[in-house]
């Protein structure tokens, strides 16, 4: 064993970028078992809709080990973020900075990179330090493993649970998440394969089944998972999650505050330390100007259960109101409407992680028990913090395919949705982006079993006979031109000049998103560029007629040259934008929040979008004097019809970086509404 101190770190630290990612409950329909089972069980009648629910019978207060000390195990796989930004790094400077006392401990375990930026850390192996009382100590060293794989995280659990057990015990995941279909911990030396939630709830339940405790708290310094489905898993496992809906920007939590936490209040409850990491979580980001987006919640897990309850009671009304085509498009529209996070776009990709509070919201005039899931959630989130971005967050996330992605993301989906009517309603909308219309005779029985749904249902006999039952949107692809999409007056320019059209009856009902997309064509009129969407619309939903208002004004780099500009989201007061660009030579993206009222401009930084593998950047870089901007643009020939991305040209920022929303220059521009049907056609 080895002992080093905080100096070591400091001395071999790179020069490298610094940024990175209650009332009570209601009743309800359901039942809560309260018989010991072996690992969680949920199951529903499909005559009654009831839901039963029943989880393993750990405690916190079942321990043995050192009164009075907290143990926190940190799952730290490095990957990009310590290779080429030394994230991991600060956080061990900050845990060794805030380790003041023998009170608290940090157990870790690293790997998952191809080079740690510091001497002490060693890249090919898996090590294991324990952090206390201002020294950092190697304990224990494995051969290189995955930090992507379930029997990776169930060793290192089994090995920290075993040697440092405390009265209290915590456990953090540090990496990249990308929600509830990717996971958390993607491993940069194994081809960035991550840890999915049905592989964290084995690993746990494994280690938890040998101790016969659950942890006082999960955590996920981690973008993107604090959604439903994982405090699902984790409240068999622990007592509180905490956890963020949206990318992480900077460094991430503050282990330094976490530590003088701890010192000063040694016997602290965990929803306090959670509080207090919440705050230092967002004290952070203002500090590095990335306050706006930042999202942290603590979660009750022993809530958990009611939530997942009313869910399903509300789940059942929504699916069986979605069955009218015409109340089932109101839904989307108001949806698509509703807090997102992490992308969702053209061009920075799809999570497909949409606030809970804000999809029930958006259908509660079509489904009941719209109120007792939302007071069941306003219980289960016991504190929260989030940004002008996301001011109406409610904690809590969950999947819904704004845009579908295939059958392995439904299938990694149909393995973890706490509820089958939810299921079923998002299987419904697939099977319709397929099938079109008869998706209005859709039945939900594949999923009842002899009468009933078990959580994890089980598809293997009807993969045996007919393959994988998500196969179905293998070979989809949206056609461009929705047959669904029907009207009273196409679209046509009047006498006016007016640019403007009306749905018919059937048009309407299958209708749910309309904007304007908007189009330069290229100095040699044999391209099409497309400068990226607007909702400079007139008209709406009440007469489904809707004519375009736009003024020729758009997002542009001060020298003049128009952004790409993609929607990301849309609050009271601002829209929120992302433009792909080339930031000193690197594919990223740009965000920028527009005042809705005085069409000013604020550039929130850079970031990368997600990867191929789902994972979120939690980078989002401040453009600084010196940096070179090249504008990328979606493009395609008029008479090849091939798509590539075109590129402007370079500017270079002067002085303070701005973004102005101006007058286009001269040139020969269209505009053309886009109308997104139900499927997603």
């Amino acid at each position: 064993m080895i002992k080093r101190t905080i100096a070591l770190l400091l001395a071999a630290l790179m020069v490298l970028s610094l940024a990175a990612c209650g009332g009570a409950a209601p009743s309800s329909s359901g039942t809560v078992k309260t018989e010991p089972v072996d690992h969680l069980e949920i199951s529903v009648s499909s005559d009654t809709g009831k839901m039963t629910v029943a989880r393993p019978a750990y405690s916190s207060s079942n321990y043995t080990g050192d009164t009075g000390v907290w143990t926190i195990l940190v799952y730290m796989c490095g990957s990009d973020l310590e290779s080429e930004g030394a994230n991991a790094t600060y956080d061990l400077i900050e845990m060794l900075d805030g380790s003041a006392s023998d009170d608290l401990r940090f157990v870790i375990q690293t790997g998952g990179t191809y080079q740690w930026q510091n001497e002490l850390v060693k890249a090919g192996r898996l090590q294991r330090y324990v952090i206390t009382d201002g020294d950092i100590e190697l304990v224990d060293e494995k051969r290189n493993a995955s930090m992507g794989d379930e029997e990776c995280l169930t060793d290192f659990l089994s090995w920290g649970l075993e040697n440092y057990p405390s009265e209290y015990m915590g456990l953090i995941f540090w990496n990249h998440g990308g929600g509830s279909i990717t996971g958390v911990c993607f491993d940069e030396t194994d081809d960035y394969e991550s840890i999915n939630l049905r592989e964290l709830d084995s690993a746990l339940n494994t280690v938890c089944k040998d101790t016969g405790r659950k942890f006082d708290f999960i955590g996920f310094d981690a973008c993107l998972m604090s959604t439903l489905e994982t405090a699902n898993i984790l409240a068999s496992y622990a007592d509180f999650m905490f956890a963020s809906e949206e990318i992480e920007p900077g460094r991430g939590w503050d282990y330094e505050a976490i530590g003088e936490f701890i010192y000063n209040n040694p016997a602290a409850k965990p929803l306090y330390l959670g509080k207090a990491i919440c705050d230092s979580f967002y004290e952070a980001g203002k500090k590095i100007g990335y306050e706006n987006i930042c999202t942290l919640a603590v979660t009750d897990l022993s809530k958990i259960n009611d939530l997942v309850i009313s869910f399903n009671d509300f789940s059942k009304g929504l699916y069986d109101a979605a069955s009218d085509t015409a109340t089932c498009s109101e839904m989307i529209r108001n949806i698509y409407g509703a807090d997102n996070f992490g992308g969702n776009n053209k061009s920075e990709g799809y999570t497909n992680m949409v606030d809970l509070k804000g999809l029930v919201s958006a259908c509660e005039g079509f489904a009941e028990g719209a109120e007792k899931t939302l007071s069941a959630l306003n219980a289960a989130v016991v504190y929260s913090v989030s940004g002008r971005a996301h001011k109406d967050a409610s904690g809590l996330s969950l999947y819904y395919p704004l845009s579908v992605q295939g059958s392995k993301e439904l299938s990694v989906f149909g393995d973890i949705c706490p509820s089958p009517y939810y299921l079923s309603f998002v299987d419904r909308q697939s099977q319709g982006s397929v099938n079109l219309q008869s998706a209005q005779n859709y039945s939900n029985t594949t999923w009842f079993d002899n009468g009933n749904w078990n959580f994890g249902f089980d598809l293997s006999d009807w993969n045996s006979w007919y393959g994988n039952y998500w196969n179905y949107l293998d070979s989809y692809e949206p056609t461009g031109d929705s047959s669904l999409i029907t009207f009273e007056i196409p679209p046509h320019l009047d006498s006016d000049g007016d640019f403007w059209f009306q749905f018919d009856d059937n048009g309407y009902n299958y209708a749910a998103d309309v904007y304007g997309l908007v189009y330069q064509l290229a100095d040699e009129e044999d391209d099409i560029i497309e400068l990226g969407e607007t909702y400079d619309l007139r008209g709406g939903w009440d007469s489904g007629i809707f004519m375009d208002d736009f003024d020729g004004y758009w997002l542009s780099l001060p020298d003049g040259q128009n952004l790409a500009t993609y929607i990301v989201g849309i609050t009271d007061d601002e829209i929120i934008y992302t433009s792909p660009i080339t930031l000193n030579g690197e594919d990223m993206h740009l965000r920028l929040r527009q005042d809705w009222y005085d069409g000013s401009v604020v550039i929130e930084g850079a970031w990368y979008g997600l990867s191929d593998n789902g994972a979120a950047s939690r980078e989002m870089i401040k453009l600084q004097e010196g940096d070179v901007i090249v504008p990328q643009y979606f493009a395609f020939g008029i008479y090849d019809d091939e798509d590539y991305i075109y590129e402007g040209w370079e500017y270079v920022i002067k002085g303070t970086p701005e973004i102005y929303y101006d007058i286009m220059d001269d040139g020969d521009y269209m505009f053309c509404f886009e109308i997104d049907d139900i499927y997603g056609d």
